[in-house]
């Protein structure tokens, strides 16, 4: 079985890390509970400028390697590699954040799991034969039977596969999403994944 994983709040707790970094930074006070938009921009009220900063400060290696890992992923996924599923994290992580979110992956238990970078967001230049930097149409010859993800704005990533089961990650930005068809299911931690994936 091949299982499609999103980094971001799928692995570990990048917004409530933002919520607290945007804080520091700008003194501007929006607990992980309200983050009601994906665009972080719009939950944080950003101007152009802060959101610019904001994602330069966030995926400094630093800020990347600090954060902490969603309960419970490291033991399920260990469990999926150990009854042979192949799992590919798949992120919209900018390219130069690659070397510090692979070291973050080692130390928490998820050596053996390939990680690609996929310009899921629009805001990447293209980068051929790095290894890991996915061209869009590299990825759309990649199946996968499941899919964990968080991102609303990530659901046209599965477009292609139409038989593909996606395990909603509930997060405060996805909440008031509509799922687009019966494939899609919401979960609300790891717990539950592992008991809808063989």
């Amino acid at each position: 079985m091949n299982i499609y994983v999103d980094f971001d709040d799928c692995l570990c707790e990048t917004a409530r890390a933002f919520s607290k970094l945007v804080y520091d930074m700008f003194e501007i006070d929006v607990p992980y509970e309200d983050m009601h938009y994906f665009n972080l921009q719009k939950s944080f009220q950003l101007n152009d400028e802060q959101y610019a900063q904001l994602l330069v400060k966030g995926h400094e290696a630093d800020e990347l390697l600090s954060y902490e890992e969603t309960p419970g992923a490291a033991a399920v996924i260990n469990e999926w590699v150990g009854k042979g599923h192949q799992v590919s994290i798949i992120t919209g992580r900018p390219f130069n954040a690659y070397k510090p979110s692979r070291q973050w992956l080692d130390t928490h238990g998820f050596a053996d799991i390939k990680l690609y970078c996929l310009d899921k967001y629009g805001r990447e230049q293209k980068m051929k034969d790095s290894g890991f930097s996915l061209e869009l149409e590299d990825y759309l010859q990649m199946k996968f039977d499941y899919a964990i993800e968080d991102s609303p704005s990530a659901f046209r990533f599965f477009d292609h596969l139409p038989d593909l089961n996606v395990l909603v990650f509930d997060r405060p930005w996805n909440q008031r999403a509509e799922l687009p068809t019966a494939n899609y299911r919401r979960c609300l931690g790891w717990d539950e994944i592992r008991a809808i994936v063989p």
